[in-house]
């Protein structure tokens, strides 16, 4: 099985990762720790500025991952906020059956109501070495997000009044 965690910054999928990682026992992919490996060993000359072009980039990799581990009937968690909202066109059904997918997103009441909260845990599970978080952004890309996974039917959890975030296998 493969379990991936989708959403904007700052929305809590490393925290659900952990969580799941912890309850299942799957092993766990970062993909911003790809990211960051690739950078770091001059594999790319992407930057974390590029985000644009990261998301083709990682997800070339990322979905041939996926791939490999439902060959071999491996479970695996993976989190970032490069997976494409329409990452179904890259699998056949054979795949899709052993793959859960789920988007984090906050609302908008939520954003403008708990916003030094989202700000208070941003390293919660990771250091942030470099906070940069604008809440309009965080805004504009949770509001995508939604409407994305609507387009895309794909699965998601609104975080709204209260962050509690849950997900089964």
């Amino acid at each position: 099985m493969v379990i991936l965690i989708s959403g904007s910054s700052h929305t809590g999928k490393t925290l659900l990762a952990q969580k799941l990682l912890e309850k299942y026992k799957y092993t766990y992919l970062s993909i911003d720790h790809l990211k960051m490996g690739l950078i770091r060993s001059n594999n790319t000359n992407l930057t974390v500025n590029d985000d644009d072009k990261l998301v083709d980039y990682l997800w070339n990799i990322v979905k041939e991952i996926i791939k490999t581990n439902i060959e071999n009937n491996q479970n695996i968690i993976i989190e970032g906020c490069y997976i494409p909202h329409n990452y179904k066109e890259y699998f056949d059904q054979f795949y899709l059956e052993n793959i859960k997918y789920v988007c984090l997103i906050m609302s908008d009441d939520y954003i403008n109501n708990k916003y030094s909260d989202i700000l208070k845990y941003e390293s919660i599970i990771e250091k942030r070495l470099v906070s940069n978080l604008n809440k309009e952004e965080l805004l504009k890309e949770n509001k995508y997000n939604l409407e994305m996974s609507i387009k895309y039917n794909n699965n998601y959890i609104l975080i709204d009044k209260k962050y509690n975030v849950n997900f089964e296998i």
